[in-house]
């Protein structure tokens, strides 16, 4: 009821069709218990990974996610003021928030928008011209057991990545012993 581990393997393709990878990523999050039933929840996820030199300078990062967010009926809000560290010669901390704001359609169903940014080394943030700061339209449902959420994005300055679509797909394995 409290944690969740994960395991990713996070690609791109670029404009012209070519298939990136960008390693892997291993999760671990805790949250308070029975949080998708509360109005007000909180919890934290820390990302290992490792990624290949066209996403990032360290091979090794962390991230470090603390999730804050309140939720009704109809809308959830949540804020992610999120800490990224890259480990090595070029590692440094930076602070990547996020923000989410979904409107619920259904059981397991939403449509939302999503912000996110990264201003760059904490203590020395980057000139707002460089700092990335996208903005994506958002759905998340369920086929059958799997989770899918999809998203078109677009970058507010000349740091940040212009169109982007994206995708995740999930599947969360049964728990012995435990039923939904």
């Amino acid at each position: 009821d409290w944690w969740e581990g994960a395991f990713y393997l996070p690609y791109a393709v670029t404009g012209a069709g070519e298939f990136l990878s960008d390693g892997a990523k291993n999760r671990s999050m805790f949250v308070i218990p029975d949080a998708a039933k509360r109005s007000f929840f909180y919890g934290v996820n820390f990302e290992l990974g490792y990624e290949l030199p066209q996403f990032s300078l360290t091979s090794w990062n962390l991230e470090i996610r603390p999730i804050i967010g309140v939720r009704n009926a109809q809308w959830e809000f949540i804020v992610n003021p999120i800490v990224d560290v890259g480990f090595g010669f070029a590692g440094e901390a930076d602070f990547a928030p996020a923000v989410r704001l979904a409107r619920k359609l259904g059981e397991d169903r939403f449509i939302g928008l999503e912000y996110y940014a990264d201003f760059g080394k904490i203590g020395d943030f980057l000139p707002l011209q460089q700092q990335s700061q996208q903005l994506f339209a958002v759905t998340d449902f369920k086929v059958h057991a799997v989770d899918v959420q999809l998203g078109v994005g677009y970058g507010f300055t000349p740091g940040s990545d212009g169109l982007v679509l994206k995708a995740i797909i999930g599947y969360a394995f049964p728990v012995p012993g435990k039923s939904d």
